[in-house]
This record gives structure tokens, sequence and C-alpha cells, in this order.
């Protein structure tokens, strides 16, 4: 008989495992409770790309992987890359040695730890006690698919009534629905209470969250400051408390936090990027070049290397007046990233800034020339990585180039933090009325999509204004009014021309993307409702959308 009724044929796992016999061993322990949809990965990079295509609901992870890789890194990268759902339970399997560093050192946590040595029962036990979890908030997380986060809401607060085992787990979600709807302030006292009544740390670093994107960032400060003194391996506090240093340009400050964090948890490979990217505006060349140089070496074991990596690396070495260094790095990314997306601009850029920097004229020429054909090309190429090729250009005297690389910058920028970056790249190279007249005219063109997408719709051409939004959305990602009017082009389309299944993944998609791009938008709310009420005019239940 099974002891474990909650686990059955109908549940799939995989096992990522190294080693043969204990990928064995966790066969036969799933076996004896009836589960046999199991599959086997022995790397890390084998793992991503099971997961690329399939869903699990159970994940075994050895945290020592070979080849690089540790099991938490590869945690990361699955959550980063939306790889794994939130249903999927993922386990890590280590040793009782590494636990402590293990468990306290992670931001992006498993659902539980499995400590070595381990018998079926329990192994299993836990796997039951996840799954029971899962069950009870199986039903919150289909109106969250399906973009009912009012209906969720309410489920929460229902959950919290009926099944107080879990009180704290449904609060955590209603907070974390508030802040997704743009409304920190309701989120904020739910975390309050949980801190104020249990001391649990998450708590109290998402209330300080709160008072970030509401703008108290000296309150959030101290409270985040305070945190990490209590629980000195909590790295999201570190990452957070940075956050606060970042916004008011105190460089220095953040990359001593980051530099902190990074000595409790050397592999989180996008910590150290940050890091990477704050040493370089506080003009810490050493530690830019260093922190660029994991990021690089630990990344190659990843299957989501970035060419950006190596791009950035190449700008530290050409600022400390490295360029031999420089040079072995851009042949580096030519031969490792070949054919990846972007490795070609990004060679592009990098070599552009090792000409400039050697005074080659004519290589300078024929590397801005391809990186500019390739900007014009790319998509997913960061507004950063744009930047180094505007002050390349500039210090290489073709002003000309820099403001047409600008220009596009200053369309897509996502913020006016975002906007003001560009604008200095212009005004430090002593082109501040260029600055003012690009940016002006940036945002004008903006302005002028939005209105012939409306105009569109106005006109009852509601598949013409979504087609013109998504077009203007591809150019531009991160331009916060450019994607919510595209969200309200297809919401509107599907309120006058009927369910459409495609669309209907899109207006999901694009709310998520204004909500990532502006957490705070006092227009999500509404945009927010009229989809709901777009689901609830066509009777689209919560399910429909997920099983696409």
């Amino acid at each position: 008989m099974n002891p474990f009724p909650g686990l059955s044929t109908a549940l799939s796992a995989l096992i990522i495992e190294p080693h043969p016999g204990m990928r064995a061993s966790l066969h036969n322990m799933l076996n004896l409770c009836g589960v046999t949809r199991i599959e086997d990965a022995s790397s890390a990079g084998q793992a991503v790309r099971m997961l690329s295509s399939k869903t699990y609901d159970i994940v075994l992870c050895e945290y020592s992987l070979d080849g690089g890789q540790d099991g938490q890194q590869m945690l990361e990268d699955l959550r980063h890359h939306r790889l794994i759902q939130p249903a999927t339970l993922f386990f890590m399997v280590t040793g009782e040695g590494q636990f402590n560093k293990v468990v306290s050192a992670a931001e992006l946590q498993p659902n539980d730890y499995i400590l070595k040595p381990f018998t079926a029962d329990n192994m299993l036990e836990r796997i039951a006690r996840a799954l029971d979890k899962r069950n009870a908030l199986s039903g919150i997380r289909q109106l969250v698919t399906l973009g009912d986060q009012r209906g969720a809401i309410a489920a929460c607060v229902a959950g919290e009534q009926e099944q107080p085992r879990y009180a704290a787990d449904f609060q955590r979600l209603r907070a974390e629905l508030h802040v997704e709807l743009g409304e920190p302030e309701l989120a904020e006292p739910i975390y309050a209470e949980l801190y104020a009544g249990k001391q649990i740390h998450w708590a109290r670093l998402g209330q300080a969250k709160c008072l970030f994107l509401r703008g108290a960032h000296e309150e959030s400060q101290a409270m985040l400051a305070a945190l990490v003194e209590q629980n000195k391996r909590f790295l999201d506090a570190y990452d957070w408390l940075a956050r606060t240093h970042e916004v008011g340009s105190d460089w220095s400050r953040a990359q001593a936090v980051l530099s902190t964090a990074v000595e409790l948890s050397p592999h989180a490979v996008r910590r150290l990027r940050r890091l990477g990217e704050v040493a370089l505006e506080a003009g810490d060349l050493d530690t830019a070049e260093q922190a660029w140089k994991q990021v690089v070496s630990k990344a190659r074991f990843s299957e989501f290397r970035d060419p950006e990596d190596h791009a950035r690396l190449v700008s530290a070495l050409v600022r400390k007046g490295d360029p031999v260094q420089a040079a072995a790095v851009i042949r580096d990314l030519d031969k490792s990233l070949a054919g990846q997306r972007n490795t070609a601009v990004c060679s592009a850029i990098s070599s552009a800034m090792l000409h400039e920097y050697t005074g080659n004229e004519a290589r300078l020429e024929e590397s801005i020339h391809f990186a500019l054909a390739g900007c014009r090309r790319a998509t997913g190429l960061s507004n950063d990585l744009r930047l180094e090729l505007a002050r390349t250009c500039l210090e290489g005297g073709k002003p000309e180039q820099a403001a047409e690389v600008l220009r596009g910058v200053m369309r897509n920028a996502g913020s006016p933090a975002a906007m003001a970056k560009a604008m200095r790249v212009l005004e430090d190279a002593g082109h501040g009325e260029l600055a003012q007249q690009l940016a002006a005219e940036s945002r004008q063109e903006v302005v002028d999509m939005v209105a012939v997408g409306a105009a569109r719709a106005k006109e009852g051409d509601f598949r013409g204004a979504v087609e013109l939004m998504m077009e203007a959305v591809a150019k531009l990602p991160e331009n916060g009014q450019v994607v919510f009017n595209a969200a309200v082009a297809v919401l509107k389309c599907l309120e006058n021309t009927g369910w459409d299944e495609m669309l209907g993944q899109d207006a999901l998609n694009l709310i998520a993307s204004v909500r990532r791009l502006d957490p705070v938008n006092p227009k999500l709310t509404a945009l927010s409702a009229l989809h709901l009420d777009i689901l609830k005019k066509y009777n689209i239940r919560p399910g429909r959308l997920a099983a696409m």
C-alpha cells in the first residue's frame, strides 16, 4: 500500500544527478510510492534543455553538479529565465556539510532541501508536504495565470481562514499580488503584520521593498541595513540595500554592499554582473575588471551565456589601458560564442572600443560601421551597451554616429532616469544642446507612434491598431508608455472584435511587462480591471490560458 497517497503515477519527476548510482537510488525511492514518470539529467546543461521543452511536477537536483555549475546557479538560471513554473516543486539534494552554507546564502530558494544521507521515507515526507501546500495554493495560481489578480487576492483572504496552517503563505502571496498591481501601500501593512507576529525576515524584506517602491528610499535603506545586520547572509536584502544607494547615485556604497554579498555567495552570476556595472559607475576599474572576468568564467558553464559579458569586460580593460587583454577577450568572444544572438554586434562594439583606444582610425571606422548596422537589427541588446558604442563614437570624433545610437536609446528609455543617463553621454562630451534636441525628438516620436495607434482604434481598425503597437513594442520593448498603450490596444481589440486566444496571451504578456517596467503606474489598476472585465465577458475560466 502506498503510504503517501499524494504521490501518484500522475506526477512527473526530473532527477538531476551526475552519478549513475545516486540516480538509480532516487529512481527507486520514487518508484516505491508509485511515481513512474521519471526522467534523468546528468548535468545542468542537459537539465536546462529538458526543462526548456517540458514541464515537470517535481525536480530533484543534486547541489554538487559536474561541469562548473552548481545546483544553486542552475536554479537561478531557471527562475530568471522562467523555465520552471510556480507549481513545479524544486528540491535541492545536498550533504549536511554544505547545507548551512547553501541554505543561508540562497535568495532563490528551492521548495526544500533534502539532506544526505536520507531514506525514502525522509524524502517522500518532504515531497508530500510540499505537494499539500501546492494543492492549497493551486486555485490562486490559476487565477494569477489567467490575469485575475483581484480574484486571487480574495481567494488568499478566504484561504487564510479555511487553511490556517498556510496562513503565512496566503498572506505573502496576497502582498505580492498587491505589489504586482502597483499597490505597495496595501502590501506594506501585510508584510509588517507578518514580521511583527513571527519575525520572518522575508516579511521585513517585503516591507522594505514596498517602502522603496513608494519612494521612501531612506526609510527603506535603514530597514534593510538593520536586516542585514540581523542576518548577515540574507543576500536578497543586500541586493535591495544596494539599490537604495544606487537611486541616490552613491555608487561607492552600492559597490561595497554588493561586494559583501558576492563574498558570501560568489557563484551568483547576476549579482556579479551588477557588481561590475556599479564598479564602473564608481570608477573602480580593478573591481569592475575582476567582476566581469568572473562573470565570463562562471557563465561559461551556463546555457544562458550572454555575449554582452565579454563586451563589458573589454570596456573595463580598455578604460584601464590594457589593449592586449582586451583583444584576447574579443578573440574568445568570437570563438566561444560564434553564432549566438548578438555575438557579432557585441564583437563589433568591443572592437570599436579597442581601436578607438589604440588610435587605429581605419579599423575604428570599420568596427563602428558594423556596430551601427548590428544595432539596427539587434533584438535584446541592452541600452547600456549601446551607450558604450555612443561614447566610443564621441571619443573617436564621430558625433553623428553617436546621435544615431542615442536616438534609439532615448526612444526605448524605460524611465526618466534612463533618459537622463543617455543625455548625460552627450552632455559629458560637450554636446548639451544636441542632448536636449534628441531627447525632445525621441519623446515626440513615441507620442506620435502612440497617437497613430489610438487613431486606428478610434476609426474601428482595432486589428490595425494592435499590429502597429506590437511592431512598436518589438522596436521599443523597454518603453513603458509604448508597452502600456499596446496593452490597451490589444484589450480594446478583444473587447470589440471577440475573444482570440493568441491576443489573450498577448494581453497577459504586455500587462506583465508594464508591471515590470513601471510597478507603481497609477493606471495599472484600470488596465487590470479592463482585462478582468473582458475575461468575464467571454467567460474565460482559470486554467484555460494556462493550458495553451
